[in-house]
C-alpha cells in the first residue's frame, strides 16, 4: 500500500471517562475499541503517563484504520498487513505538515536562525518505529492471554534484544541489523547557531556575570560542541 491509497478516515480517539482510561479508541459507530482499551488500561497499569496513553491510542487507530481498509480482523492480522502499515506511512503525507513554512524554508531544509531542521512532509522515521512498536506490544499483550493470532504482525528483532539484555553502560552498545520494516533513524545531532548571533546573545546578556556563566557553560566538555561555541 502506498500513500496514493488513502485510509479509512472512520473512527477516533476519545477522552475517556475514567482514570484508568484517559484516552480510548472509538469506530466508526463511535463504539469504544475493546482491545485497545484493555491494552491502554495495561499499559496505565505499568505506570506511563496519559499522554504517553494518548499517543498509542493514535497509533493504534491508524493501525486499525489500515486493517478497516484492507478489510481484515485484527485477530486475523499478518506481517502483510504490518507492511502495508509502513508502506503507506514511508509515502503518505502527514496532515500535520500542512502548515505554513516557517519563515519560507522547504521542508528538510535547516532554519539558519533557529538551527532546527524544518520538518519534512511525511512521517518521520521515527514515527514509524514508534507506530510499530506500539502494534507490536498491543499483539504482545493479547498474545500473553492467548487472544489474536499466533505470531506477531510486526517482526521481533531479537538481535537487538540480545545485544542489549544485561549490558553494563559502561560498555560501548554492540552492533545489530534493524529488525525487518523497521527504518533507520537517524541520530539526533546537536544544533548551531551562526556566530553572529552568539556576538547578538552575548550583548543583550546585561551584567557579565551571566556573560561568564555562559561561557563557562558552553567551554565545559559536555556543554556545547566546539562549532557552536563562541570565538
Amino acid at each position: 500500500m502506498d500513500g496514493r491509497v488513502r485510509l479509512s478516515r472512520i473512527g477516533a480517539v476519545a477522552a475517556g471517562t475514567s482514570v484508568s482510561l484517559p484516552w480510548l479508541v472509538v469506530d466508526g459507530a463511535g463504539r469504544e475499541v475493546e482491545p485497545v482499551s484493555s491494552y491502554l488500561r495495561d499499559r496505565l497499569l505499568g505506570d506511563v503517563s496519559p499522554l504517553t496513553c494518548r499517543s498509542y491510542a493514535y497509533d493504534l487507530l491508524r493501525w486499525f484504520r489500515v486493517l478497516w481498509t484492507v478489510d481484515v480482523g485484527w485477530e486475523q492480522a499478518t506481517e502483510a498487513e504490518a507492511a502495508a502499515l509502513v508502506g503507506w506511512l514511508r509515502s503518505a503525507r502527514n496532515p500535520q505538515r500542512q502548515r505554513r513554512r516557517e519563515g519560507g524554508h522547504p521542508p528538510g531544509a535547516v532554519n539558519p536562525t533557529t538551527g532546527k531542521r524544518v520538518l519534512a512532509a511525511g512521517y518521520a522515521p521515527a514515527t514509524i518505529a514508534h507506530n510499530l512498536s506500539a502494534v507490536h506490544g498491543f499483539y504482545a499483550f493479547h498474545l500473553h492471554f492467548g487472544r489474536g493470532p499466533v505470531l506477531n504482525p510486526v517482526p521481533e528483532n531479537r538481535a537487538r534484544r540480545a545485544t542489549l539484555a544485561h549490558r553494563s553502560p559502561l560498555e560501548v552498545p554492540g552492533r545489530h541489523r534493524r529488525g525487518r520494516l523497521r527504518p533507520k533513524v537517524p541520530v539526533r545531532q546537536p544544533r548551531a547557531i551562526p556566530d553572529a548571533q552568539w556576538e547578538e546573545l552575548f550583548e543583550r546578556m546585561r551584567c557579565a556575570r551571566d556573560r561568564a556563566l555562559l561561557a563557562c557553560y558552553v567551554s565545559l566538555p559536555g556543554g556545547l560542541p566546539r562549532r557552536c561555541r563562541p570565538a
